[in-house]
């Protein structure tokens, strides 16, 4: 009994660290957020201060931030939105048609890394005039979010019984309409999921953006050079501006997260 309860208690402890070790950074970046530039190189005044908006009001007032939160949002829907719209079928016809070639092409576009496609993306956009615009992020982006949203779906559509399917068939639905009427619907969490990761992926991208954006489409990360100079960095309004940046994944992934287990979790079981 004793035993127990003293690997219990040691289960606790451990936990707390790692929870503590994970949770810190964020805490730290939250508190760093409301003090100013002396209270945050302060290691005296880490929990003892005197919180203000400041940095937030500056943030908004001096850095025109939401005309970057409006940029990102628009890549991050945009680019999630035609990802599932290709993905989604193109999973469905791996999963059903053993298309293994065709999953293993896109695997390696999964693999490879996203800055081998930086200078020709850049070379080919910039001839074609779509530097600085909506488009050439949103295809960017789709580079990586659209291989990941299928293999998500590959191995959720898998795990779907296909007799689901074949009832469909004879109650006189086509293969079309057995898709988008049954299949589509019961693949709720593994779509939310997948939407959901490609969505973060989107709106913490940093590499594409810094090539191909400019002044019309600047997005939140390439926005928080603006916080740092050659000579000093402006902690308070950085860590302002971070969590900003976070605040809408975090709410999104905590409304989610039901929705995030099942679907990753979907496809690990067939039948």
């Amino acid at each position: 009994m004793k035993r127990k309860k003293g690997l219990r208690v040691l289960q606790s402890v451990l936990t707390f660290l790692v929870v503590f070790i994970f949770a810190f950074p964020f805490l730290w970046m939250v508190m760093a957020s409301f003090k100013t530039q002396a209270q945050i190189m302060s290691t005296g005044q880490f929990f003892s201060f005197s919180p203000e908006a400041r940095n937030y009001s500056s943030v908004f007032q001096e850095y025109d931030f939401l005309r970057f939160i409006w940029n990102s949002f628009i890549v991050a829907v945009g680019s999630t939105f035609f990802s599932l719209l290709l993905g989604l079928p193109a999973a469905y016809a791996v999963a059903r048609y053993h298309l293994q070639k065709l999953g293993l092409i896109i695997l390696v576009a999964r693999i490879v890394p996203g800055i081998t496609f930086l200078i020709p993306w850049f070379i080919l956009f910039s001839k074609i005039n779509l530097v600085d615009t909506y488009t050439s992020l949103i295809l960017s982006h789709m580079l990586v979010g659209l291989p990941f949203i299928i293999w998500i779906m590959i191995s959720f559509f898998e795990a779907l019984p296909t007799e689901i399917e074949e009832s469909g068939l004879i109650d006189g639905c086509t293969k079309h309409q057995v898709f988008m009427r049954i299949i589509l619907p019961i693949s709720g969490p593994g779509i939310i999921t997948s939407s959901l990761l490609s969505f973060i992926f989107s709106w913490n991208n940093f590499m594409f953006s810094i090539i191909l954006a400019g002044d019309k489409t600047k997005t939140l990360p390439i926005a928080v050079f603006n916080f740092m100079s050659y000579s000093e960095i402006n902690w308070g309004a950085l860590m302002a501006a971070a969590c900003i940046i976070t605040l809408p994944v975090l709410i999104i992934a905590l409304l989610a997260q039901r929705y995030v287990v099942s679907g990753l979790t979907g496809g690990a079981v067939k039948g």
